[in-house]
């Protein structure tokens, strides 16, 4: 039974859902604010936001009738039968209680009691996190149904992630750590982008009306490339402000991968065909994120 749950958990979708705080804190570790604490429990909760979008995602596409016979990638736990709904909606509440737990633990190691005002804001912040991992397919409001999949998740894996995890470290922000929480929220964007771009024609049977079921194949293709390009340019943006060595641009042989993933979008015409390029995206992100923190700290 427990390995159901791991399954629907999607593990592969973990290293990209920190990239984010790993960019965050390689930045903070630039400028001497690194805290391991804050590190370990920011990943952690990461986690378990990811992990309620994921169990979310399955319990609102199942109960939906979305996922089915014409859906293009992997089985989904209720669709195959593995959890009942029961089930999948009790390990929702369950990871709702620990990522809950594990968040205001974060925040307190971060401001202690003393400082008020960000202890609010922050938990705010850890409470809209939980509601947009789970109304993502979950309700009748359900924003992934209307085409605002994509802003949501620039929002949180991109700005929230990176922007945030620096200030938990530095307590303070300044405008120029936009620019690479713009390139993890574009790449980011690019792989829900991908996916449904691979479920398109399941989705507009469903009633699941994507960005890219509303502006079709051809467009959703174009803009594709303008996330990959847009994440190079934000990310070149904030090393010609900060530079201070030739390491600062060891994010680039990212792109060598990434490179070839945009030439296979490009030449792809095979709907199916897309679903392995989900998981190079996502690795070449958490690469990314990887390889540009670490230019500045060595």
């Amino acid at each position: 039974m427990i390995k159901n749950y791991i399954q629907a958990a999607r593990l592969r979708t973990l290293p990209l859902s920190v990239s984010g705080i790993i960019v965050g804190s390689f930045l903070a570790a630039s400028q001497n604010n690194f805290n391991w604490l804050i590190c370990v429990f920011a990943l952690l909760a990461t986690i378990g936001f990811q992990i309620i979008s994921n169990f979310a995602n399955d319990y609102g596409d199942g109960v939906k009738g979305t996922d089915n016979e014409n859906r293009v990638g992997p089985e989904r736990a209720i669709q195959s039968g593995l959890l009942t709904e029961k089930q999948m909606l009790n390990a929702i509440k369950f990871s709702v209680c620990v990522t809950f737990i594990i968040s205001i633990v974060l925040i307190y190691i971060s401001f202690g009691k003393e400082d008020f005002f960000n202890l609010f804001i922050f938990f705010i912040l850890g409470i809209l996190s939980i509601v947009a991992a789970i109304k993502y397919t979950m309700g009748k409001n359900a924003y992934g149904y209307v085409g605002l999949g994509d802003v949501f998740v620039f929002l949180f894996f991109g700005l929230l992630s990176v922007c945030g995890s620096y200030f938990l470290y530095t307590k303070q922000l300044t405008f120029d750590v936009f620019f690479p929480a713009f390139s993890i929220g574009f790449l980011s964007s690019g792989v829900l982008n991908l996916n449904n771009m691979r479920d398109r024609e399941s989705d507009l049977l469903s009633g699941k009306n994507t960005l890219v079921a509303k502006i079709g194949i051809k467009f959703a293709k174009y803009y594709h490339y303008y996330l990959l390009v847009a994440s190079l340019l934000f990310a070149l943006l904030y090393v010609a402000i900060h530079f201070n060595s030739y390491k600062n641009f060891l994010f680039i042989f990212a792109y060598i991968p990434l490179g070839k993933h945009f030439y296979n979008v490009y030449k792809n015409t095979e709907a199916s065909l897309l679903d392995p390029e989900l998981k190079k995206l996502a690795l070449s992100t958490f690469l990314f994120s990887f390889l540009f923190g670490l230019g500045f700290i060595l």
